[in-house]
């Protein structure tokens, strides 16, 4: 039987749900609807999705604090529909923990495109080869078959892009990668993001691992890009 991954689409246009739902439907996935925030709360809890296209602007309860919500409790993959041209709300729902994000008005071939870049960075390969497992670095370790991060002993909650940036930069440990050569890693070569977007997932990463004394996880190289630090829990 063939894993079909499931999306809860989330906003309060019924139209805007109608059009997503067919448009992931007819790519072979399986998505569900949620008029509200405080339906798709519920909705995560009894169905749980394998990623929820989330609208920032609606009644009851907005995207970005049902993105808090969800936060709070796991680390499902998020991707943000926003109808807002002030890109301070697109960034606040990045710097929540949202994997990536789409303005209205939108093409739904282009949200089905980030949908499956994301559930692409989640699937776990049939058979990995031995590259792929356990990766170490000072104190920081990565296992990219279960997608689990850890910092010493303790296991450090991502989200699918932050857990994708950290294993960019240990795979290649002495390299400077820039902001472009890490998108084009994480979704592939012409994929629309801003550099403020990655900086976002960054400063995100480095806040996780700085509450655990991980300070120098995370190198900027000014005018360059992000590389790996020496993770031996240096002080600031």
């Amino acid at each position: 039987m063939t894993f079909m991954p499931q999306v809860l689409v989330v906003d309060d246009d019924p139209h805007i749900r109608q059009l997503l739902v067919f448009a992931l439907e007819k790519a072979g996935l399986s998505a569900r609807e949620a008029e509200d925030g405080e339906a798709a709360l519920a909705a995560v809890i009894l169905h749980a999705p394998d990623l929820v296209v989330l609208d920032i602007n609606m009644p009851k309860l907005d995207g970005l604090e049902v993105c808090r919500r969800l936060r709070a409790s796991g680390d499902l993959p998020i991707l943000f529909l926003s109808s807002r041209d002030d890109e301070i709300d697109r960034v606040l729902g990045i710097e929540l923990g949202g994997d990536d994000y789409v303005v209205k008005p939108f093409s739904p071939r282009e949200v089905v495109a980030r949908v499956q870049a994301i559930l692409r960075r989640t699937r776990k390969p049939a058979a990995a080869p031995a590259a792929d497992l356990t990766l170490s670095h000072g104190r920081l370790s990565l296992d990219p078959e279960g997608w689990t991060a850890r910092w010493g002993e303790v296991e450090v909650a991502l989200t699918v892009t932050e857990f994708g940036i950290l294993r960019i930069l240990m795979g290649g440990p002495t390299r400077v990668f820039s902001r472009d050569a890490i998108i084009d890693r994480l979704h592939g070569p012409g994929f629309a993001i801003t550099d403020r977007t990655i900086d976002s997932h960054v400063r995100n990463l480095r806040g996780k691992f700085a509450a655990l004394g991980g300070h120098d996880v995370v190198e900027t190289r000014a005018g360059v890009g992000y590389r790996l630090g020496p993770c031996l829990g240096q002080p600031q």
